[in-house]
């Protein structure tokens, strides 16, 4: 399933960019040239941003099938009504329509995924329900609707198609410029290739550097949210709890570690900020907003 799901994310974007291609020629008479500086600047933009967007208008579909996300429909357990009704209770809180609502089998965290605040999923995991009390889960799913509300996909999915644009960009400009060239000033396609393959792998590293940046502070403005809407309590605890399970029980496939509650990796390539950071931010932000912590 993951192999079919590649073949086609990756059919996807690559119709897509042929597409963009096909209109901007056919149709708006637009030549594409990569050699020159609009043609190249029009060509990163498609392909840069077509990945991140064929992503973003998947993910849920995604995720239900990469997790094996159960969609409740209709609660059937006390524990599925509690977990609907939490999630509708906090999404009006947020003011944010009501999202998806899903559990599947897996390590305790939670996401949350979709194209936009309208078209959104929760999904908690089963395990999760087995280590906190409903307080503490509470916390957790606060964290998750303020990812919707403050359109963190979305933002992402900007941030990310902006980077590989740039990558792509930057990678071939400079290519082009240091590549040798035969007497008629033609590039050596082969030089041109290698050096435009060597920066996007030097360049790749710097800008998922700057995305995960991104998704870490994105990480503490969705604690803060969960703690303006639920408290500071449930979030805190929670989190204290999750910090100290190992991290290889706790971590969600690569596809969806920025959108969990918890995740790791060295500082500057980590989707999160370290837990203990996260849990000073809360009590700042509990503080500010009038809790005795």
């Amino acid at each position: 399933m993951a192999i079919l799901m590649f073949i086609i994310m990756n059919l996807a974007v690559m119709a897509s960019i042929y597409l963009s291609i096909f209109i901007i020629e056919i149709i708006f008479h637009v030549r594409l040239d990569p050699q020159t500086i609009s043609g190249l600047a029009i060509l990163s933009v498609i392909v840069g941003s077509s990945g991140s967007i064929i992503s973003l208008l998947l993910s849920k579909w995604l995720a239900k099938i990469s997790m094996g996300v159960r969609v409740i429909e209709t609660p059937t357990t006390e524990a599925e009504k509690w977990l609907v009704n939490t999630v509708a209770k906090l999404a009006e809180r947020a003011g944010v329509p009501m999202p998806e609502v899903g559990v599947f089998d897996g390590p305790p965290n939670a996401f949350a995924t979709g194209p936009s605040k309208s078209n959104s999923l929760v999904a908690v995991s089963t395990s999760l329900f087995d280590m906190m009390d409903t307080k503490e889960i509470e916390g957790v799913i606060a964290h998750e609707i303020n990812h919707i509300k403050n359109g963190d996909m979305i933002t992402m999915t900007i941030v990310q198609g902006v980077l590989n644009a740039l990558v792509f960009f930057i990678s071939r400009l400079i290519a082009n410029i240091v590549a040798p060239k035969d007497e008629e000033g033609n590039v050596n396609p082969f030089a041109y290739i290698a050096i435009s393959f060597a920066l996007e792998i030097v360049l790749s590293i710097f800008a998922t550097m700057i995305a995960m940046w991104f998704s870490r502070y994105r990480e503490y403005k969705a604690d803060a949210g969960a703690v303006r809407i639920d408290g500071p309590e449930g979030i805190y605890y929670a989190l204290a709890k999750l910090g100290q399970i190992p991290k290889e029980q706790v971590a969600l496939p690569a596809e969806m570690k920025a959108f969990g509650i918890v995740g790791f990796l060295g500082e500057l390539f980590a989707s999160h900020p370290p837990v203990e950071k996260r849990l000073e931010n809360i009590k700042r932000v509990a503080r500010e907003l009038g809790y005795n912590v």
